[in-house]
């Protein structure tokens, strides 16, 4: 029973989402169409990331990662976990497990959400669209505002975790 439980919302959605096919209800329709986009698109890219991200695992060494971004790596590390996150792309859900390598690797937890944050808002292939729409005052200025808060959020949160034991598995 505990694991019919864990399937009933996805079984859920896709009868409603057949009911709306089958009456032509033009929002679930929508509904069915956005998932199933996203769907492929989680499939081609998931595979890749996986890989990259295993490569990444095995290739950098973790004393690596504790010099340069990790809790004794200052301005330094903020700067290059930045530098790291700009010049990535891709949708967000895929930092999230890269993020959680760089942390299991020894990255401060400030600087895991400040990668985060930087990830989200100022990525140059994200950037470069932003600018061509809404212009570069626009950009430079929302970067100028974002980026701060993101280090302020970075520093708090790690404030806040300083007394949280949070276990890695090491393989």
């Amino acid at each position: 029973m505990k694991e019919v439980k864990k399937y009933i919302f996805p079984m859920v959605f896709l009868i409603l989402v057949g009911i709306s096919y089958l009456f032509d209800f033009a929002a679930g329709e929508k509904i069915g169409l956005n998932f199933w986009m996203f769907f492929k698109e989680m499939i081609m890219f998931l595979p890749l990331m996986f890989i990259l991200i295993g490569l990444f695992d095995v290739w950098v060494p973790r004393e690596k990662i504790e010099k340069h971004i990790g809790k004794e790596s200052g301005w330094k590390g903020t700067g290059l976990v930045i530098l790291l996150a700009t010049l990535q792309a891709g949708p967000l859900y895929g930092a999230f497990p890269f993020s959680y390598i760089l942390w299991k690797k020894g990255c401060s937890i400030r600087n895991v959400f400040i990668y985060l944050g930087a990830f989200s808002t100022i990525k140059i292939p994200m950037l470069t669209f932003e600018i061509g729409f809404l212009g570069l005052k626009f950009s430079l200025l929302r970067t100028l505002i974002t980026l701060p808060i993101f280090i302020i959020i970075g520093y708090l949160m790690e404030w806040y975790l300083k007394d949280k034991d949070f276990k890695v598995k090491q393989p």
